[in-house]
């Protein structure tokens, strides 16, 4: 598998940090308390060689013996030290908790974790290589090395956390021989807070939630249909689906995986067949997919992935708690470099799994049908998309009665099949799905053995069937209606959700809207008086003033016991020139609230922004 320039420099740079992650600290301590003990072992042997001259009746010959003696045992070496005749010497240096004991204690814990990092980091390497050679292993490959990052990350943040802590007290120390309390409370519960974040991540049980937009369509509604898709299993030897879901969706599939649908759960082997493409595949189109999908059930490519998904939710979950966990991000990269590894391989299996599919599916029905249901698939799903697009970036409100998303595609798909636009797109293409990695149409057009020419490509994806499935079923007209309805209904709903971000507004029709979803939210402050903060910007009552946000640059929230206050940055210069201008809001009596009142501002301030950086892109009317 060729992997592009950008995922092999995302992948390296990935390593690099994982690197970083496993041995930078300890090797940052291994190297201190080796410069360390190296001054003390000088420090301590220069001083008794002084002591061991200054006795007085002391033979030459035995004083020079005491100096080799301590010169070859320095304290450094002297906590390994078994011998009887070192015990007085190691009792005296090496107590529990001493300085010497602390630094032979470091230096060997640093050592090891580095030892230890080398294993695991050949040992992320080695599942990583086995989820490539043997598909068949990739479940067990992605649960061991779940566990084993998941605890060794833990392991190393406590590990590391406490070299941490020790260097923030002993660098100081030895360097300038004073220490900060502040500094190693800081790094404590830095280290403490990320420790249980870790830990506690493992132990966390995620709700994997699959679930699909449609309605069940039930043999009495489809006796034809399911006809079909049962013979053709029985072709392929394999148990067909137990359902059939009928959504608007632009794309088919199957699982394995517990399903949501409406308020059913399924389970057991579910076919997704989307109506808007079936009004526009011939049956042996259709068939050609169908056979396709089917063929990931006898491949086990669902039942795998039905094992392996709520496993990598887990380890997603994990991932991002992490990252979000404040000092345990220092070991994420640990984590991200196995995923990274691991979805390389899952995407190279996909890959495979997608040609053997499509093979099968042109020996089943044809390599005709199978590639014609590539073109219209992928023509119709790259003209809904830009269709959408194009809809949620008008700055006018849609009315859902009006909307007609379905209209828009069935009435423009054949102008812009015939245009230089279709053309480009389609070279790039690929047929959608919600969870594999699809290889480009071209590339599925090839391995079915089909070279359909490019200006070929318009023609076939505006071709009128003769015959579709969606005929078969007598609730289709039912279901799709009430599906386009739910969806442009919440479709609408975003887009008038955006243009509160967009809006500046301009109009009082424009205000209405944007005041909807951002209404003036007033705070109680000291006495009488209140902050409001609203589209416009922060005013209080106090001196009747308001910091309009065009004149914000940054906002930051600072406590006082005399009072909080939100101190503003402002984009011009301050009267000196040699900085920006700033300002404070005062905030008294504002405590129990402060949190919301900083969500607000935050909300308010990050929807002015995104309305003036939206004012500088081309509008579309």
């Amino acid at each position: 598998m060729h992997l592009p320039s950008a995922l092999r420099a995302g992948l390296a740079k990935v390593f690099v940090y994982a690197l970083l992650a496993l041995f930078l600290i300890p090797a940052l301590t291994y190297g201190f308390t080796v410069y360390a003990q190296r001054d003390q072992d000088a420090n301590f042997v220069a001083g008794i060689s002084q002591r061991i001259d200054a006795e007085k009746g002391m033979p030459p010959a035995e004083k020079q013996a005491r100096k080799d003696y301590y010169r070859s045992n320095p304290p450094s070496t002297i906590c390994d030290n078994t011998t009887p005749e070192a015990q007085d010497y190691r009792e005296a240096l090496c107590e529990r908790y001493s300085d010497v004991w602390q630094f032979h204690m470091a230096r060997a814990v640093s050592f090891w974790t580095l030892v230890a990092s080398g294993v695991l980091l050949v040992a992320v390497l080695g599942l990583g290589a086995l989820a490539f050679a043997d598909r068949t292993l990739q479940y067990t490959s992605f649960v061991a090395g779940w566990r084993l990052t998941t605890w060794a990350s833990a392991a190393a943040l406590v590990l590391q956390g406490a070299m941490a802590v020790w260097l923030s007290f002993w660098v100081t120390a030895f360097f300038f021989h004073k220490y900060s309390p502040k500094l190693i409370i800081v790094v404590g519960l830095a280290v403490a807070v990320g420790v249980f974040v870790a830990v506690a991540g493992i132990f966390k049980r995620v709700q994997s939630d699959n679930h699909a937009v449609g309605e069940l369509v039930s043999e009495d509604d489809a006796p034809l249909l399911w006809k079909r898709i049962r013979h053709m299993a029985q072709r392929l030897k394999t148990e067909p689906p137990k359902n059939i879901v009928a959504g608007i969706d632009a794309n088919f599939f199957v699982t394995e995986a517990p399903l949501t649908v409406g308020n059913h759960m399924l389970t057991g082997r579910t076919l997704f067949v989307s109506l808007p493409l079936l009004r526009i595949l011939d049956q042996a189109e259709a068939d050609a997919v169908f056979g396709h999908e089917l063929a990931h059930l006898r491949g086990g490519d669902t039942q795998s992935s039905a094992r392996l998904g709520p496993k990598l939710v887990q380890f997603d979950h994990y991932r991002h708690a992490i990252r979000s966990g404040g000092l345990s991000a220092v070991v994420s990269p640990v984590l991200d470099l196995y995923r990274t590894i691991f979805e390389i391989a899952l995407a190279r299996d996909s890959r495979e799994r997608e040609f053997k599919a499509d093979r099968i599916a042109a020996k089943l029905i044809s390599p005709a049908a199978i590639a014609q249901s590539l073109v219209k698939i992928a023509a119709y799903a790259q003209y809904r998309f830009k269709i959408e697009d194009e809809l949620f970036g008008r700055n006018e409100r849609h009315d859902t009665t009006t909307l007609g998303i379905a209209r828009f595609v069935a009435q423009g798909l054949a102008p812009y099949a015939a245009s230089d636009d279709f053309l480009d797109a389609m070279k790039t293409a690929n047929v959608p799905h919600p969870f594999d990695s699809h290889p480009a149409m071209p590339e599925r057009l090839r391995n079915v053995g089909m070279a359909l020419k490019e200006q070929d490509y318009g023609a076939i994806a505006v071709r009128a069937p003769a015959a579709t499935w969606v005929q078969e079923i007598l609730t289709a007209d039912a279901i799709e209606q009430r599906l386009w309805s739910d969806y442009e209904q919440q479709f609408a709903q975003d887009h008038e959700r955006s243009l509160a971000y967009r809006y500046e507004p301009a109009t009082d029709e424009e205000r209405a809207l944007v005041l909807r979803y951002f209404p003036p939210v007033v705070f109680a402050l000291k006495g009488e008086n209140t902050v409001e903060v609203s589209i416009d910007g922060i005013r209080t009552s106090a001196d009747e003033t308001t910091v309009f946000w065009d004149a914000i640059k940054a906002l930051e929230f600072k406590e006082s016991s005399f009072g909080n206050a939100l101190v503003v940055t402002h984009p011009e210069k301050n009267a000196l020139g040699l900085g920006a201008k700033t300002s404070k809001i005062k905030l008294s009596g504002l405590t129990k609230e402060k949190d919301q009142f900083n969500a607000v501002v935050g909300a308010y301030w990050q929807r002015h922004q995104i309305m003036r950086a939206q004012q500088q892109q081309p509008q579309e009317g």
